[in-house]
């Protein structure tokens, strides 16, 4: 098949949009398809170029400063005139297309997709409904986002977050509708964004794993050229956070209850893997905790050394309320660790209470104390966990979610020469 797959967020962005659309462009490659993958360039020039046999064009864009790239660093606070200016609005900020319609219509019709499949509900999204509309193409939809994680990056929408994402969650839900196939990460997700009765949605909408790849994501020790470049010792208990360091995250509450549990276990150690806008303000509480000897930032960590990284915790830790599923939760319990996360979002389709981990209420610090301190202080829970983290990774293979989307884009073909 010809499968282009469109995306306003794209590698080498580390968020779950990007990771995952970089996964599959590269894994259906693999299988033998012709792949072009439309997205915005990190430059703001129109570029082609060429990802391991996946051609993918860089569309002309523009920055938008107020949402990390999760690229560069984030820079630190400047002030002007005697005032600080926001981290983002001056160096840092994602790229949108900024003219997504022309270039879309010249890259499709030389490229003549199949079926396309698109990610996002940004500007390039804009541009791909409105080129199935004319030319009748199949489309299938993935919805990746709640939409705190748009509104949740903006303190000044919190007077009025519930009406905006009321509006957000609609405006996300009708980009589903526009497709002959639509798809969501988790169950819970489609829930949380699609009517009840669905029959009213007249689209059909699938649960599908994003996945990722059991051959790369796998216990075992960690190599000592890793402990060595990062300066960490193995013996010491460590509990493990990997993503992006931004409000919705609610890191802040990991680091309060690894306060608390450091007062049980005095050598452990949590480690901050990630970047974002949050690092400063997360930062400047470890430093009022008197945690500064005891969390460590290691900042963006790509593959290959990712795949160690995780190898040196003891157990994986989250508070976020917001995943449609959580790629790194995957890529934690693949890797063998028990999970202490909270009960919401879809979080619990992956941290499965008394099965590979403990899931705790949202907001509540000692109760993730405690489940740090239970997990790492009982080796038998701890390999008990361990073993069921395995378990449910191997229900999210990269190679399953490849082979159902391949099915998926045939179906999307049928279903729109009926249309036609």
């Amino acid at each position: 098949m010809r499968i282009a797959i469109a995306s306003d967020i794209y590698y080498p962005m580390t968020n779950g949009v990007a990771v995952f659309s970089h996964n599959l462009a590269l894994g259906l490659r693999k299988r033998g398809h012709e792949v072009l993958v439309i997205a915005p360039s990190f430059d703001g020039k129109f570029h082609i170029d060429n990802d391991e046999g996946v051609k993918t064009v860089h569309l002309t864009s523009a920055k938008f400063p107020f949402y990390p790239d999760q690229i560069n660093a984030v820079p630190e606070k400047k002030e002007f005139l005697g005032l600080p200016m926001p981290r983002l609005t001056y160096k840092n900020g994602i790229w949108w297309s900024t003219r997504a319609l022309t270039e879309v219509k010249k890259v499709l019709d030389e490229f003549q997709p199949d079926v396309i499949h698109l990610q996002t509900a940004e500007t390039i999204a804009i541009a791909i409904i409105h080129y199935v509309r004319k030319h009748g193409t199949p489309l299938v939809t993935t919805g990746h986002a709640y939409p705190d994680n748009i509104t949740g990056q903006f303190k000044f929408l919190k007077p009025v977050k519930k009406p905006v994402d009321a509006t957000v969650r609609a405006y996300m839900a009708s980009f589903l509708k526009h497709a002959e196939y639509a798809t969501m990460p988790t169950e819970m997700a489609i829930e949380d964004l699609v009517p009840k009765n669905r029959k009213h949605f007249k689209v059909p909408v699938e649960a599908l794993s994003n996945g990722v790849d059991l051959s790369e994501f796998k216990p075992g020790k960690p190599s000592t050229e890793i402990l060595r470049k990062y300066n960490i010792d193995i013996k010491k208990p460590r509990v493990l956070y990997v993503g992006r360091v931004d409000p919705e995250k609610s890191i802040e509450n990991v680091v309060e209850a690894f306060a608390a549990m450091s007062k049980r276990v005095p050598e452990a150690e949590l480690l901050i893997v990630g970047d974002g806008i949050a690092k400063p303000r997360i930062e400047k509480l470890v430093a009022e905790r008197g945690l500064e000897d005891e969390v460590r930032f290691l900042g963006r960590v790509m593959p290959p050394d990712l795949y160690e990284i995780y190898k040196t915790g003891t157990l994986f830790a989250t508070a976020s309320e917001t995943e449609t599923q959580g790629i790194v939760l995957i890529e934690a319990a693949a890797t063998g660790l028990p999970l202490v996360a909270v009960d919401a979002g879809a979080v619990r389709e992956l941290c499965q209470n008394k099965k590979n981990g403990i899931l705790c209420k949202p907001g509540n610090i000692n109760q993730m104390a405690k489940a740090m301190v239970k997990i790492i202080g009982d080796k038998t829970l701890h390999k008990q966990y361990s073993a069921g983290s395995i378990e449910i990774a191997k229900k999210h293979d990269i190679n399953h979610t490849l082979s159902r989307f391949e099915e998926i884009y045939q179906t999307a073909i049928r279903l729109a020469d009926k249309e036609k």
